[in-house]
């Protein structure tokens, strides 16, 4: 019952394979009314509208998107913390907001329809994934101001899940939930996860012997390599979700369990661009650039031409009618560069996974030698990965690959198990031992 909600057809809701007209048709009709209403009630937009002397009456066509200028953070934090609102602050019945780690935090506001939109979306997206009505979902994303656990929640629910709203922690007590509460599907970082299978190994628990069938695994971003290893030792279909909390939260996108072939964008509600992240230039389909989003149904908080800053490319669809987006493979702000090469972690930990002997945890340390960015990349080993020439032979061949394929010199120093900071929901795999960042 891949794909299906148990009634026999693909997907939740028919426009999920409808015709590309039909797709198209609606697409424009909501673009126009989300602009119109933007211009009205947004000061924010008002202004840059027409600094860029652009009115809602020029946006006739999906194409003229272009003409419009960017939504960065630093325009949502400008106007925090109700700035960006196009409703009466009394008509929204929910907010979240960013961590706030590095300035000011962005608020998102909701009105009740746009938290049943939400609700529909990752309802929809838990179905392409491969849930269907009844099952039992372990939520282990975050709940709070973090979009995570609520927006997963309120889906499973909608879907018809029993839904056990766990959150993220308290790991050994996780593991016995998954035992003894049987749930067919989780929903976690990536990260976490094998905090997980590490836990269920530690306690004797075979991974492959629980109930889970199915993983819908976000909120940073992650490689295929890793997809392999959660599916090999877990016994599962890892599928990829995608989503921000200044575009909605997760659902925005997602991955279909019977392809597996990168995230479908639910277009009829959000409507993507990839652009060239040093001009803004909208580049076409299949060509790598930074992904752009506007919403076309959210009512509280309508983003128009939103900077997420992730790194990927628009792909046809496949399963369903709208695009996919290939897999991230990091953030245009996140961006290492070191020696003239740009590095992003997701590459380290495709070149970890090539390499016997060693777990997926790591840690890219950041700092000099002399004038030149240095990167020291920590990974743990395998329990039966013993004795120091084993050891250094991983270490020289993890250094080899990072070498050939990313193209940087780097320190490898393989630790004991269980050394590593472990991930209690998005994982900090970079410190910056310069300054202590992380």
């Amino acid at each position: 019952m891949h794909g299906t909600a148990g009634n026999g057809e693909v997907g939740y809701e028919p426009i999920e394979t409808a015709s590309i007209d039909e797709l198209r048709a609606v697409q424009t009709e909501r673009l126009t009314t989300t602009i119109t209403t933007a211009y009205e009630r947004v000061p924010h937009y008002r202004q840059a509208f027409d600094n860029a002397g652009m009115r809602p009456a020029d946006i006739q066509h999906l194409d003229d998107l272009r003409h419009l200028p960017l939504l960065t953070k630093e325009d949502l934090r400008h106007n925090y913390p109700y700035g960006m609102f196009a409703v009466p602050r009394e008509e929204v019945v929910r907010i979240h907001a960013s961590s706030g780690t590095t300035g000011t935090p962005t608020v998102v506001g909701y009105t009740r329809d746009d938290i049943d939109t939400w609700a529909t979306v990752m309802a929809r997206s838990i179905v392409a994934a491969g849930g269907r009505p009844g099952d039992v979902a372990h939520i282990a994303y975050g709940y709070g101001l973090f979009t995570g656990g609520l927006g997963a929640h309120y889906g499973a629910e909608k879907l018809g899940c029993t839904v056990i709203p766990v959150s993220g922690g308290q790991t050994e007590k996780q593991v016995t939930l998954i035992t003894d509460l049987q749930p067919r599907i989780i929903l976690v970082t990536p990260s976490y996860c094998l905090n997980l299978i590490d836990e269920m190994e530690r306690t004797g628990v075979d991974p492959k012997s629980t109930s889970l069938e199915v993983g819908i695994f976000g909120a940073e971003p992650w490689t295929d390599e890793l997809r392999h290893e959660i599916e090999v030792r877990l016994g599962i279909d890892a599928v990829d979700i995608y989503g921000l909390s200044e575009v909605m939260g997760p659902g925005v996108a997602q991955e279909c369990v019977e392809s597996k072939d990168g995230p479908t964008i639910w277009e009829d509600h959000f409507y993507p661009e990839i652009i060239d992240p040093d001009t803004g230039e909208v580049l076409p389909d299949g060509v790598d650039g930074e992904l752009v989003f506007t919403s076309l149904t959210k009512q509280a908080f309508p983003v128009i031409r939103y900077r997420t800053r992730d790194l990927t490319r628009l792909l046809p669809g496949t399963a369903r009618t709208m695009r996919r987006m290939a897999r991230i493979t990091g953030r245009s702000d996140d961006m290492l560069i070191v020696r003239g090469v740009n590095v992003f972690p997701s590459q380290i930990e495709a070149e970890v996974l090539k390499v016997d002997g060693l777990t997926p945890h790591f840690l890219m340390e950041i700092g000099t030698d002399g004038n030149m960015t240095a990167i020291t990349v920590r990974v743990e080993r395998l329990p039966d990965l013993a004795g120091s020439s084993p050891r250094q032979m991983a270490a020289d061949r993890l250094r080899r690959h990072i070498k050939d394929n990313v193209g940087i010199s780097a320190e490898v120093i393989v630790e004991n198990p269980h050394s590593l900071p472990r991930s209690q929901g998005k994982a900090q795999r970079v410190v910056d031992t310069t300054s202590g960042q992380t």
